[in-house]
């Protein structure tokens, strides 16, 4: 997959889940492995709430599971870095 499509789709994902849709969210982050699919999975698992499952992910990212306060705050943060060029 190339890297803007990547992104696209990461995008796609982070606003499926700020819509309350979980499932298609989770699928997309799952068959990515880009590191913010990581993070985004990892917020997905927090927000469930399984935090084991959670921190799990947060390790495999550069964030930690207590950075943010709210999931809102952490969606933002995480469109405004896949808007980054």
């Amino acid at each position: 997959m190339k890297p803007e499509t990547a992104r696209e789709e990461l995008i796609r994902a982070t606003h499926l889940a700020m819509a309350g849709q979980w499932d298609a969210a989770h699928n997309i982050a799952q068959a990515s492995g880009h590191p913010i699919a990581h993070w985004i999975h990892a917020v997905l698992h927090k927000i469930e709430p399984d935090e084991g499952n959670s921190r799990y992910w947060y390790a495999r990212t550069s964030r930690r599971y207590e950075e943010y306060e709210t999931p809102e705050e952490e969606w933002q943060a995480i469109l405004a870095e896949l808007s980054e060029p």
